[in-house]
């Protein structure tokens, strides 16, 4: 799984049969631009998880579906900038 940040949504008219009317979405994964198909309806500036390869097949409908990047959940609080804690600082 991926967190992603959501850039804008992105319309592509002409499309393969098999992708039907799914929404697409540009997002951010640390400083390079994909493209996920959107199973969750986010919006612009939202933090997301993605999953790829089978299960974003599995995720945006069925194993046959001509996708490797899928939007899966919404995350409700994030904050990259915030330190990780080291394992000691846990206890």
């Amino acid at each position: 799984m991926l967190i992603c940040k959501v850039v804008k949504p992105l319309v592509s008219t002409n499309r393969i049969p098999g992708f039907e009317h799914r929404h697409l979405q540009v997002v951010l994964d640390g400083s390079s631009k994909k493209v996920a198909v959107d199973a969750v309806g986010c919006k612009p500036d939202d933090w997301v998880i993605c999953v790829g390869s089978s299960a974003a097949r599995e995720a945006a409908g069925s194993k046959s579906y001509p996708s490797d990047l899928t939007i899966v959940g919404i995350i409700d609080h994030w904050d990259p900038d915030s330190p990780v804690p080291m394992p000691e600082e846990r206890k």
